[in-house]
């Protein structure tokens, strides 16, 4: 208790083991921030030179064409790819079932006009300008996803410049604060036409706070006018802050003890950010100096590298398996060394409920989601399931991204679907092998031998009618060894059916899916892959 009031209030050394942690590092090409809690990383994320972050931007764009088949349009916002912006996403939207629709002072709610996604192709006919907001960043081959319902978001206020709903977050769930936050939301001089929602962090927060965050997000607000007005569609009117930035605005809460930064200007800019909302924010921000690079310093390389792992090993011996496909994620859970238990049963849901833990923890980290399937081991008891159930799903309160779960099925799967706004960290780090086209494997040397064998064959046929000699064959060397070794007798017995010499030779440079097949006399290849 003690060193978590010391850490608060930003006394001693900083202790990155301990308590909730943000670790910042600043390099020329990239930015890193990760979050750790007693020392595991929980969320890391990469940031680098040129990358452009869209997710949250708003822009002036140009409705280019309507798909009534898919009952959604394809917008131009200045990009290479056309913005999707579906019907459901261009009809003003209803409060989220995790906010608390607030009576905006005394002003009895207006009626306003309901629009079906039957109205949307006459509201926004092709050709016409609309103002909308990135809510899901492009992936792969999809374009960005964008939404109508435009929102700014604030420290503790979230400005809705066409709505005039008011809300405020259900997971502040003391009913004194409660109902202080609602008078204080009352009291608040938010234009006509617009509304706002408190966020959590908005729980035990004075009210000059709220004064001067509503104040700084209409003064935003009135930029981001002033650019529509005056610049034609496409056109950017605003975007999100940089990683450091968005870190010091989203992250630095009062369940964060400590932020460590590398960097002495960067450290000075988070605590310039953070002075602005709270000194008592501003003492926990420490410079930390170091020869190292500080994940290495700090003993996280490890657990950065995890990140990227197939297999990721459970405290109890046991493991999982985590494939990212096209269509989904599916995650296999394994007993591995865990086997020492008399009672299996007790095992086996220790296993999994370690799993489903571990599961949550990795969607966090690697930022992935869309539809995720988990494959439990098997369970006999509907007890056992619900108590894996129950863990996976306080594991995923820790989660910004919104999540739904289900129950565990008969045959042991569990479904879930996790909001994916941008690529994953794997995507984000690595593209596409080159070589294996994304099968994330490579021929075996027996596979390319046949395959030699077979491309020889047909050339030696076409040279014998020509009269011609020595061919030169050049591999990779794993294949040049299979053919002095198992492949030997077939080779010497193919260049008997030939009038030349078959000469091998290796290329270290080569890789196992290439080779050669070259005439001796021209020095001209005939044949390669």
């Amino acid at each position: 208790m003690i060193k978590r009031i010391k850490r608060i209030l930003g006394i001693g050394k900083p202790a990155p083991k301990e308590g909730t942690t943000i670790i910042i590092n600043n390099e020329a090409l990239e930015r890193r921030v990760a979050l750790l809690e007693d020392g595991l990383l929980e969320e890391y994320t990469v940031e680098r030179e040129g990358d452009d972050n869209i997710v949250g931007g708003i822009f002036k764009g140009r409705v280019k064409n309507i798909e009534q088949g898919l009952k959604a349009m394809f917008v131009d916002i200045g990009m290479e790819k056309n913005a999707f912006l579906h019907f459901w996403d261009a009809i003003p939207a209803a409060l989220d079932s995790s906010l608390e629709e607030i009576q905006r002072g005394n002003r009895p709610k207006k009626k306003q006009k309901k629009i079906s996604s039957k109205d949307i192709p006459s509201i926004y006919p092709v050709g016409s300008e609309i103002m909308i907001q990135v809510s899901k960043g492009p992936i792969g081959t999809k374009g960005p996803r964008v939404t109508t319902n435009i929102s700014l978001a604030g420290r503790y206020l979230v400005l809705m410049p066409y709505t005039e709903q008011f809300g405020i977050s259900r997971k502040i769930d003391d009913p004194q604060e409660r109902t202080r936050l609602r008078k204080i939301m009352q009291r608040l001089s938010v234009p006509e036409g617009m509304g706002i929602i408190m966020r959590t962090v908005a729980s035990g927060t004075r009210a000059r706070h709220f004064v001067r965050d509503l104040a700084m997000l209409l003064e935003q607000w009135e930029e981001v006018e002033e650019k529509r007005d005056s610049n034609p569609a496409p056109v950017a009117v605003f975007r999100e802050p940089d990683l450091i930035e968005r870190t010091a605005r989203d992250f630095l809460t009062d369940e964060v003890d400590q932020v460590i930064c590398d960097d002495e200007q960067t450290t000075e800019f988070v605590r310039e950010t953070a002075g602005k909302i709270s000194r008592r924010a501003k003492r926990r921000i420490h410079h930390l100096p170091t020869t190292k690079p500080i994940f290495e310093a700090l003993d996280l390389q490890k657990q950065i590298d995890e990140a990227f792992s197939r297999q990721v090993w459970l405290k109890c011996g046991g493991y999982i398996v985590i494939d990212e496909t096209e269509a989904l994620i599916a995650i296999d859970v394994n007993t591995g060394r865990n086997r020492g238990s008399k009672d299996v049963e007790k095992m086996i849901v220790q296993t999994n409920i370690e799993a489903a833990e571990e599961v949550a923890r990795q969607l966090r980290l690697r930022n992935i989601g869309g539809l995720v399937v988990v494959d439990f081991i098997d369970m006999r008891h509907r007890r056992d399931q619900q108590q894996v159930y129950k863990a996976m799903k306080e594991r995923l309160k820790r989660d910004k991204a919104k999540t739904q779960i289900l129950q565990i099925s008969s045959i042991g799967l569990m479904e879930m679907t996790r909001q994916r706004l941008n690529e994953s960290l794997l995507d984000t780090m690595y593209e596409p092998c080159p070589y294996c086209q994304t099968r994330g494997r490579v021929k075996t040397t027996m596979t390319m031998s046949v395959e030699i064998q077979r491309r020889l064959t047909s050339v030696i046929a076409k040279m014998r009618e020509k009269g011609e000699g020595d061919l030169v064959v050049v591999v990779s060397p794993d294949v040049l060894n299979r053919f002095k070794t198992l492949d030997s007798k077939i080779l010497v017995e193919m260049e008997r059916q030939h009038s030349g010499r078959l000469i091998f030779r290796s290329d270290p440079s080569l890789h196992r899916e290439r080779f050669a097949i070259i005439d001796a006399a021209t020095e001209k290849t005939i044949e390669s892959a």
